[in-house]
């Protein structure tokens, strides 16, 4: 059955920004004189900005404020943007429950100008869309407030939503919000418990209930 309300998560979920996201952190990182680890990808992935701001001072010695930081990752960042592609599949059924008049969100621990320029690179935006960034909430994922904002905003119940992220700090967001998560990761892995985990567009259609006719 499909559900009356699905909450995207944006980077890595909707759109494949997070090599675009890794590049402009490890420039960000020699810019300021320091050495980007090896395991930097999973240590950020799904994180928001402010936590791998105080990663990169308390472990690395970044001597910078954070808005002087975050400007010059933005600034490696943007001029990515153009080369920003969809994840496959996953706008294509995005579209489909739009037509069929389920509620929708993209909910991201992104800032608002990251969210916005992806979504438009992608041509994911259109009147009255739904999104919410780091910038609209307290508590990033794995807080659950992003999710429950979502649910607020589309006048649904958190229990008859689904969340979809490829993250686990995201996929424990959707959990603790009470929706049914399906855990999408880049490459297969174990998901949190409870959420559902998919390695493909063609399950997620499965699991959303809207296979192809």
């Amino acid at each position: 059955m499909t559900p009356k309300a699905v909450f995207w998560d944006m980077d890595g979920t909707l759109v494949d920004s997070e090599p675009l996201h890794e590049a402009a952190l490890v420039a960000a990182m020699r810019n300021a004189g320091l050495v980007p680890p090896d395991d930097l990808h999973e240590r950020v992935l799904g994180v928001a900005a402010w936590p791998v701001y105080e990663m990169m001072r308390g472990e690395f010695g970044l001597d910078l404020p954070f808005d002087d930081w975050i400007q010059r990752k933005y600034e490696h960042y943007l001029p990515l943007v153009e080369r920003l592609q969809p994840r496959p599949g996953a706008i294509e059924v995005f579209n489909e429950l739009r037509a069929r008049g389920v509620a929708q969100a993209v909910v991201s621990n992104s800032d608002r100008m990251i969210v916005d320029a992806n979504l438009r690179m992608v041509g994911l935006t259109y009147p009255g869309m739904r999104t919410i960034s780091r910038n609209d909430v307290r508590e990033g994922k794995p807080h659950p407030e992003p999710f429950l904002r979502a649910a607020w905003l589309a006048n649904v119940d958190p229990a008859q939503a689904v969340a979809i992220d490829d993250s686990w700090p995201g996929a424990i967001a959707g959990l603790a919000a009470g929706m049914k998560t399906i855990f999408w990761p880049e490459a297969p892995m174990a998901g949190p418990p409870g959420a559902v985990v998919i390695n493909s567009a063609e399950e997620l259609r499965a699991e959303l209930g809207v296979e192809p006719q």
